[in-house]
């Protein structure tokens, strides 16, 4: 599992990609850069800073190839991440120069039909594709399957478990590095997260991925919790809890970012990541899309009062990733 050297777990922050392709609007480029520079000054060491998929489709991505020229150039040590559905999108992302990119790979057919115009099946051909054009010229990219719908699919229903688990299997022999799962529809609950995931890290081994928790229901914490029990140390989240799926009804924003930073640090649990200006990171967002709900329990209430983070020393100007 990929787990950061120097901290205790991973925040993926996927907000610029999840986040930003749930609002109406499309954020202006020059607010875009401005908001991943806040982001990547809090010390996140991933984040997903678009998808390359058809404009048409999703114009709020269309700069995506911009915004990741930008941050190869102006930052170091974080790992710039892409969305991709497709071949296409996955050579267009090699050529920008990501560092991952990362493929949704629905177990449920219904939502896989909706999303990507494609069966689970066809998609890990699609897999088999991308990992053979990666091998070709840009081997050093590394590849990421979350399965989405993992916990449950609005369009199908109930989704077995153990069509999960192989569908998993089928996207690491097709090539993928590793392999999450997403709770795409905010159906999940702690006991099913902590079961799924044992039995994805039992069969894939260091190949098992992140947890891409929704709080559609109030419980992406306490599920992101459950994953990190079972062994989990990747986590995805979105600043101020923006995200969502066109695709699939009714579900609402990612994990907070701020929240679930604030959990694993009161835990004694290395973030690596400054919480201040993670919450200062929510003023860029506020000023490239005006008016938008931004949510988040923490950036609320504030830091209780005397709360040391765990990793004290990279808030006084130790942290590294900073450029």
């Amino acid at each position: 599992m990929q787990t950061p050297h120097q901290y205790d777990v991973l925040i993926s922050e996927v907000g610029p990609r999840d986040g930003l392709q749930s609002v109406n609007r499309t954020m202006p480029t020059a607010d875009k850069l401005a908001w991943i520079d806040a982001l990547v000054a809090s010390g996140l060491q991933e984040i997903e800073v678009g998808s390359f998929v058809s404009p048409k489709l999703l114009p709020q991505m269309a700069d995506t190839a911009a915004v990741i020229r930008h941050a190869l150039h102006h930052h170091t040590g974080v790992t710039i991440m892409a969305l991709v559905p497709n071949l296409r999108g996955a050579q267009a992302a090699m050529e920008a120069g990501v560092h991952k990119i990362t493929m949704p790979i629905s177990a449920s057919s219904a939502h896989s039909l909706a999303n990507v115009r494609k069966t689970p099946e066809e998609m890990v051909q699609e897999v088999r594709n991308i990992a053979a054009l990666r091998d070709e010229i840009a081997p050093k990219v590394h590849i990421e399957a979350g399965i989405s719908t993992a916990f449950g699919c609005t369009l199908q229903g109930l989704v077995p478990e153990d069509d999960v688990i192989a569908l998993a299997t089928a996207c690491v022999e097709a090539g993928v590095d590793e392999c999450g799962l997403s709770d795409t529809t905010g159906m999940a609950n702690p006991a099913q997260v902590k079961r799924l995931f044992t039995h994805l890290i039992a069969t894939l081994g260091d190949k098992a991925g992140a947890a891409h928790m929704h709080n559609t229901r109030g419980l992406g914490l306490a599920n992101c919790l459950a994953a990190h029990e079972a062994g989990v140390r990747t986590f995805d989240a979105s600043l101020a809890g923006l995200g969502g799926c066109p695709y699939a009804p009714g579900a609402s924003g990612n994990v907070v970012t701020e929240d679930l930073v604030f959990m694993f640090e009161a835990m004694g649990i290395r973030t690596g990541v400054d919480l201040q200006r993670l919450i200062a990171a929510r003023q860029a967002l506020g000023i490239g899309l005006p008016g938008e709900a931004l949510y988040g329990m923490t950036p609320l209430a504030g830091l209780p009062k005397g709360f040391v983070p765990h990793n004290y020393n990279d808030y006084n100007g130790h942290n590294d990733h900073n450029d």
